[in-house]
């Protein structure tokens, strides 16, 4: 009998690899408008993640990205409330971003805290717990029509600038598409396979982590110390930090709230290895002996029970040469990493699903996968990984000391609240005239991957911090020194709202409340530079428009 010709395999527009929150978020934007998509991952869902506090910055993303693309699902992820009603009641609220000082072996200063409150008129973060938010978007692009294969482990790939790529499953399985996007992570096949990692990483930081989740952990408020500093939020009511020379703590609960059922805390300890060099002790020893030198921190866990194994890493950093190839991009994780601290993995990931999913989009139907048409993602997350590393670098020198540390705390504050209100502004241009031009238009900037491109002086100071610790890790300059010159800077700055205060070393608790609000509106009209002032009119005008239109149900019930 003749032999029956097998079919040949089908060939999908874009293959990606890795699926968890960013690369389903892809998935389903591609999905959604008409690209034949494919999500390969070797694991299965539900299972454990971090990068589990969200930030203004990645709430006014996933607005813009479910506008965007029309994907309404996407905009379930912007708030508490929410994600509480859409997706999952396992996740915790956050209200605040609280930092406390400490010193080993010494009473906490309460006049060392500093925190930054969220408008919560306007909106409230989200502890997220992953394993459900990320099968949530997972199931997300199956409905907009991706195929997806978990359980499946590639273990080889072909890519050819001219005919496309082809990905080799363990089982010898076949997948052909025209583009490939690796979002999987640190082990990422194909930065192994094209040799794409910087060796060493060019990244200033120098950090290692044990993480797990706990039950049991007593809120700081009801400690000790964690009652004595009269901030103007709960502590437990958002991401507590524990900073010190060295490394700092997070603690984040999914337990905050009435309406959670999730009594677990996620909760992890970063060190600089140089400082604080791991030995042979277990994760668990390894934490037991930083309680021990820091007693104020460990009435917090007094009655805590590890909830999971630990997780214990080696050094984090490590970065591409390269990300954007022929027929490739490296995405979210398996591009690079710096740290945890303030909450910008997901943020990063975020901007490069927005600045790579219409140029996908638009090469699906030109059938022209040209390298030059993706060059900007590759400019993006090369200065994403930058300005995060310098940031994360001048916060652990300053953890040397509170008065260093309370002015690098503005300039973090600065650039989570100035990036949220580009993309508000952006947002809310393009909900009343629908032109996508409002988002390419952000891309035309001197600084990629900058919270604030608009502004020649945010980028200065940005630069200014670095540089002075620099000249304190070098031994050319005294931490007080450097904290005031960076006082100086910021309070000069024309950039930000006199009511706001960032440049006041004694306001440690940056409270935007609604009269402040009131204040920089009538800056933004008056004395603010003038792209300055045009941005933040759009994007607290439309704020406060969306949140009365909010209220306006339950005010006529």
């Amino acid at each position: 009998m003749p032999l029956r010709k097998s079919a040949p395999p089908e060939r999908y527009d874009v293959a990606i690899l890795g699926a968890g929150i960013a690369g389903s978020m892809l998935a389903a934007v591609l999905a959604r408008n008409g690209v034949r998509t494919l999500l390969v991952d070797a694991g299965l869902h539900p299972r454990f993640a971090v990068g589990e506090s969200t930030i203004p910055y990645t709430s006014a993303l996933v607005r813009l990205i479910s506008a965007r693309y029309d994907v309404p699902e996407v905009a379930a992820l912007a708030t508490y409330k929410d994600i509480r009603d859409n997706v999952s009641r396992n996740c915790g609220w956050k209200k605040n971003f609280g930092f406390v000082y400490h010193r080993p072996e010494r009473i906490q200063n309460p006049a060392e805290a500093n925190q930054l409150v969220l408008p919560v008129a306007l909106q409230t973060e989200t502890h997220l717990f992953r394993q459900d938010v990320d099968a949530y978007m997972f199931n997300v692009a199956l409905k907009y029509g991706a195929d997806a294969r978990t359980g499946v482990k590639i273990t080889d790939l072909d890519i050819d600038g001219g005919t496309g790529v082809v990905l080799q499953s363990e089982s010898g399985e076949e997948f052909h598409a025209e583009y490939l996007v690796d979002a999987s992570g640190f082990r990422s096949p194909l930065a192994d396979r094209l040799s794409l990692r910087e060796e060493p990483t060019r990244a200033r930081t120098h950090s290692r982590s044990l993480f797990t989740h706990m039950t049991g952990v007593k809120p700081y408020d009801e400690t000790p110390s964690g009652s004595l500093h009269g901030q103007p939020s709960r502590w437990h009511d958002g991401t507590l930090h524990h900073v010190f020379d060295g490394g700092w703590l997070w603690v984040i609960p999914f337990d905050n709230n009435k309406d959670s059922l999730n009594p677990l805390c996620s909760v992890g300890l970063t060190l600089d290895p140089r400082v604080h060099p791991a030995g042979e002790a277990s994760p668990q020893e390894e934490f037991d002996d930083f309680l021990r030198r820091f007693p104020e921190v460990a009435r917090q866990f007094e009655d805590a029970r590890v909830a999971r194994p630990w997780v214990s890493t080696g050094r984090l950093q490590y970065s591409s040469k390269q990300v954007i190839g022929d027929r490739f991009c490296l995405t979210s994780h398996a591009a690079g990493f710096i740290d945890p601290l303030y909450s910008r993995g997901l943020t990063n990931s975020f901007e490069v699903v927005n600045a790579l999913a219409w140029r996908l989009i638009e090469a699906s139907r030109d059938r022209d996968w040209s390298m030059e048409r993706f060059q900007y993602v590759e400019d993006l997350q090369q200065g994403l990984f930058d300005v995060h590393d310098d940031l994360v670098y001048t916060s652990f020198v300053a953890f040397r000391d509170y008065h260093l540390w309370n002015a690098v705390f503005r300039t973090w504050a600065l650039s989570t609240v100035l990036a949220a209100l580009t993309l508000e502004n952006a947002y809310f241009a393009f909900a009343s005239h629908g032109r996508d031009e409002v988002f390419r238009d952000l891309e035309q900037t001197r600084y990629p991957g900058s919270p604030f491109p608009i502004s020649e002086s945010y980028n200065q100071m940005r630069l200014d911090a670095l540089q002075l610790c620099r000249d304190v890790d070098e031994g050319r300059l005294e931490p007080k020194a450097a904290a005031d010159r960076l006082f100086g800077i910021l309070q000069d700055a024309d950039y930000v709202p006199s009511a706001f205060r960032i440049g006041d070393p004694d306001e440690h608790y940056i409270f935007i409340t609604p009269p402040k609000m009131a204040q920089a509106a009538k800056w933004a009209g008056s004395a603010a530079p003038k792209e300055v002032g045009e941005l933040m009119h759009g994007a607290m005008s439309g704020l406060v428009k969306e949140r009365l239109l909010n209220l306006l149900p339950r005010i006529r019930r």
